[in-house]
């Protein structure tokens, strides 16, 4: 099957089907939920044309009161264990923290997940100092038609990226890389991205859909059609069955989980946790999830999961805040 042109002739129910079947053989019926877990809102490049970092960088004037109390990132990571959710990886913009202090916040979150954690913390050469409290090493490759990134990421080569990538296999690290569709690519750029996965024999594509912030060029621009974001997940799962492949997708598209759960996606992510945790938001997760036919390994809806959990006296206030904040949207029990 010629995927790309599957894609281009809109043959999407072929393409689903068959990257369900694939998916199923190679990695069973379980979908994770995924949080990523940013460090900060600052980032000191702050020129990604999509980003809302870059909308925030002019009005940051003490970048280090845009990075978050540690201990309400580990308090968060708590919540994460207690509900059965993956942290997908830690995030945060160019300079907010050092590589000694990511490390730092790695380790005390291995030991209270039991897991060690991805990072997408930014190109970097630093990737020696980290050992088995990272699992892998992720590059924001966002689009992978060479032209395209260079114009919309000019602050983040290629090139350095796919060097990053390199070292880390060489370290050991696992490597990811996340893609943002509705960027103004084509199905024939999927040529450029099943040559990178190929190449640096990447283990987990995070596909997001566009989410056009305002103040950036993309204010304006629609999100992706949820049967062309499908198409393209599931090329991407018949080309390369044992990849690990996380999906995104915003609060207001829900109804895009099912189809993307149906080509090929392991995991979904980019929920905002703590507004939809007990809510008609976060039932329709569960159901769209349920309908696919597959299971769900964490949990949307179990308030005794949350409320019950390690106690740890330096975060615990930080716990009891997003507990309380979930319980205060609860709606549905």
């Amino acid at each position: 099957m010629n995927v790309i042109e599957s894609l281009k002739e809109m043959d999407i129910l072929k393409l689903m089907n068959r990257a369900s079947e694939i998916t199923l053989k190679h990695h069973g019926d379980i979908i994770t939920l995924e949080r990523a877990v940013f460090l900060s809102w600052w980032c000191e490049r702050g020129d990604c044309a999509f980003c809302y970092m870059s909308t925030q960088k002019p009005r940051i004037r003490e970048p280090s009161k845009a990075r978050r109390n540690v201990n309400a990132i580990l308090a968060e990571a708590e919540i994460c264990r207690r509900l059965g959710w993956n942290i997908e990886f830690l995030s945060g913009g160019y300079g907010s923290f050092s590589p000694e202090e990511i490390k730092e916040i790695a380790e005390r979150i291995r030991d209270i997940t039991g897991s060690p954690v991805w990072l997408n913390t930014g190109i970097t050469t630093d990737l020696e100092i980290y050992g088995d409290e990272v699992a892998g090493i992720t590059g924001a490759l966002e689009v992978a038609n060479p032209d395209l990134q260079r114009k919309l990421c000019p602050s983040k080569p290629l090139e350095d990226i796919a060097e990053m990538l390199e070292a880390a296999r060489d370290l050991g690290f696992r490597r990811g890389i996340t893609i943002i569709l509705g960027l103004g690519e084509t199905p024939d750029d999927l040529r450029y991205l099943f040559e990178f996965i190929g190449d640096l024999e990447i283990d987990r594509v995070t596909f997001y859909a566009l989410n056009p912030h305002e103040g950036t060029v993309f204010e304006n621009q629609p999100q992706p059609a949820t049967l062309y974001y499908a198409g393209t997940v599931a090329a991407t799962r018949i080309e390369f069955p044992d990849l690990e492949i996380i999906t995104g997708t915003w609060m207001d598209n829900l109804g895009s989980i099912g189809p993307l759960v149906l080509s090929g996606a392991n995991g979904i992510t980019k929920f905002p946790l703590f507004k939809m945790f007990g809510t008609s938001y976060g039932k329709r997760v569960e159901e769209e999830v349920r309908w696919a036919g597959r299971r769900l390994a964490g949990t949307f809806t179990d308030v005794e999961r949350l409320r019950r959990g390690r106690s740890y006296p330096e975060i615990d206030p930080f716990i009891e805040r997003y507990v309380n904040g979930c319980l205060k949207n609860l709606k549905l029990l």
